[in-house]
C-alpha cells in the first residue's frame, strides 16, 4: 500500500494533478513540514529531483525526514 492514504477514510488517494479521494470525493495537497522547527517547507523542483527548503532553518532538508500531511485543497 501507498503513504498517500486519506487522512479521513484510510483509501488510497487518485493523483488527479493534485490527489483526490474517490470515497470521500475531497481533493488534497501534500505538504511538507520541517522535522526540526515544524515551519511548512517550499518544495524545490529541479531536473526530475525534489528538494525541501525550510525558510525558518535556511537550510535544505533531507526527503526522508520530512513529515508530510494531507490537507483539504480549497478551491
Amino acid at each position: 500500500m501507498s503513504d498517500n492514504v486519506c487522512p479521513q477514510c484510510q483509501q488510497e488517494l487518485d493523483w488527479q494533478g493534485h490527489y483526490h479521494c474517490n470515497n470521500c470525493a475531497e481533493s488534497f495537497l501534500k505538504v511538507g513540514y520541517c522535522p526540526d522547527c515544524q515551519a511548512q517547507l517550499e518544495k524545490l523542483q529541479a531536473c526530475g529531483a525534489a528538494n525541501y527548503f525550510c525558510n525558518s532553518c535556511n537550510e535544505l532538508k533531507s526527503k526522508s525526514r520530512v513529515r508530510f500531511e494531507f490537507e483539504k485543497k480549497v478551491d
